[in-house]
């Protein structure tokens, strides 16, 4: 009997140790303990206001323009102003006009999945603005444009050689300042208004209020053109760039009532803290308000009083031209988070290659694309040329749709005060660049996610306690941050397993290298023919833009 027991507690020993090295070993963990000791810096070079489609909807391997499901939502679309329906046509305009990518004009676009009345709300949207007919229904036909590897050659080489995600969608319909809160916070305040149901706003999506759905300017400064009528509230509920600071977060005292317990629960744990900074282009707080690159409302730690108010926290807010030297000195943090942003008007004296536009954040009526991508290879060359790139992430995204036309139905979440779904918006591009990163012709990851995707690949790589799990947020759940969904990916589907675990050589710096020459050159020496891409043939589409098409308004 006494032997019997002896080889039973054995056998049940041999047992744990068994299952615990399964589940050591089982292939999420692995990949995981693998992706924390390999990444130990991430970018996000997060431009703005472009559509999945727009920019990528005939890359091989996407769900693109061809697909079946394009066809069934919104390929063919009536244009009221032209007296015809209009299917999607190439161009290689790298300037063009400003869509309405208002929340409300988001949401009638996509017209509940149906994605099929992107030409017919510009239109109307533009002629209720004042736009002559002309100039409506040129920006009308443009919310069906895209852009191939002909334009935007660099994005679509990242693409090719790295990870491209096709099923990430803006988290909040809405413009850029939601999207710019969201992918610290994994919401754009929904949780304050449970918190303050008095403080929702107008359900017409006008002025102050919660959720953030507009781009009313954050409470303090700095602005870039003086201080504004309308300031938005003070942002109360935890973010990201709270979590990374692990004990450290005891340095914020001020305007900390609402995330007190947040705070506490962070100290308590004891970890230590990830760097964090936001780089923007023409960021400069010294109270003069003549920052002619800088656009306030896409700042999004400025939105929230206990990072603007403390210097812990502001003081890692700097100006775009800042990164470069910190990249190429080494003096960033040995573990990081960096958030880039372009702007009004580019720093480095790139002119394009026709009167075109200055700025480089991609935004549509301001930004070039060829400058906007020479941004993204500026920032991308820099990080492959230093030490940062052998344990480097970078994501490169976009804040919203912009109002051009994408095919796939957004998955719906939560309720906002005007009865429409919050969330999610249209598709925007994601490509992910890392030593690490799948990479073979055209890998396309279609996990679907987010801007809280970020949020949570920060939470994995990191060890970070989810947003949604801190004692100030969960009570209202299911209103608040989003990455504890298991619906929306944490990113990780986009790195190698077997270059994170060794068996596979990490992907060499230069692939990610594009000469000085060529992004300083306007328009780009590179194309779809020396990159040796051969876009989708998009079967129904129009071989040309359709009559009355401008790529900019001519008042």
């Amino acid at each position: 009997m006494r032997r019997f027991f002896v080889f039973a507690g054995l056998a049940v020993a041999l047992i744990g140790l068994d299952s615990t090295r399964l589940r050591a070993a089982s292939p999420r963990d692995q990949l995981i303990a693998d992706l924390r000791a390999h990444v130990k810096h991430v970018f996000v070079i997060y431009q703005e206001n472009r559509s999945y489609d727009s920019y990528f909807g005939t890359f091989p391997g996407g769900e693109g323009l061809a697909s079946p499901l394009a066809k069934t939502h919104g390929f063919r679309q009536y244009d009221p102003l032209g007296g015809r329906f209009v299917t999607p046509f190439r161009i290689v305009e790298s300037d063009v006009a400003d869509a309405d990518h208002s929340r409300p004009g988001l949401i009638r676009r996509v017209d509940d999945g149906r994605m099929d009345l992107f030409v017919a709300d510009e239109e109307f949207a533009q002629l209720g603005r004042g736009a002559t007919r002309e100039d409506a229904h040129a920006v009308g036909l443009l919310t069906m444009a895209y852009e191939d590897c002909d334009t935007i050659p660099f994005l679509w080489k990242y693409a090719r050689d790295f990870a491209l995600y096709d099923h990430i969608f803006q988290g909040m319909y809405g413009p850029s300042t939601p999207g710019n809160i969201d992918i610290i916070a994994a919401q754009a305040g929904q949780s304050q208004l449970a918190r303050h149901p008095e403080q929702k706003v107008a359900a017409n999506s006008v002025g102050k209020g919660e959720p953030v759905v507009n781009d009313v300017y954050p409470a303090w400064g700095p602005y870039h053109n003086g201080e504004p009528a309308a300031k938005q509230l003070d942002q109360t509920y935890a973010n990201v760039l709270l979590t990374l600071a692990g004990g450290d977060a005891a340095k914020l005292t001020t305007d900390t009532d609402e995330i007190k317990d947040d705070i506490a629960s962070l100290v308590r744990a004891g970890k230590s803290g990830v760097g964090w900074g936001w780089y923007q282009e023409g960021f400069k707080d010294d109270g003069s308000g003549k920052y002619p690159a800088y656009i306030t409302h896409h700042n999004g730690p400025q939105y929230f009083g206990y990072l603007r108010q403390n210097d812990a926290a502001w003081s890692n807010v700097h100006d775009l031209t800042d990164l470069f030297p910190a990249i190429e000195q080494g003096t960033l943090p040995d573990r990081d988070v960096v958030i880039v942003k372009g702007g009004y008007k580019n720093p480095f004296g790139w002119k394009p290659g026709h009167a075109g536009f200055d700025g480089d954040d991609d935004h549509p009526a301001y930004a070039s694309a060829h400058l906007s991508e020479a941004l993204v290879a500026k920032v991308v060359n820099a990080i492959a040329r230093s030490k940062y790139w052998n344990d480097s992430a970078i994501v490169i995204t976009w804040d919203d749709s912009e109002g051009f036309y994408d095919h796939v139905p957004p998955p719906s979440y939560a309720s906002c005060p005007d009865a429409h779904p919050c969330g999610d918006g249209p598709r925007v591009p994601l490509i992910l660049i890392s030593p690490f990163a799948k990479s073979h012709a055209h890998a396309v990851v279609h996990d679907s996610g987010d801007h809280a995707s970020f949020v949570k690949f920060l939470n994995v790589l990191y060890d970070l306690p989810a947003l949604a799990s801190l004692p100030n947020e969960a009570p209202y759940l299911p209103n608040g941050p989003r990455d504890l969904m298991t619906s929306i990916t944490d990113l990780v589907g986009g790195f190698d397993p077997q270059r994170l675990a060794g068996t596979k050589p990490p992907l060499a710096a230069t692939l990610a290298t594009i000469d000085d020459a060529s992004v300083t050159t306007f328009p780009p020496r590179m194309s779809c023919k020396s990159l040796g891409i051969t876009p989708v043939l998009v079967p129904g589409g129009m071989a040309s833009p359709p009559p009355g098409f401008a790529p900019r308004k001519r008042s």
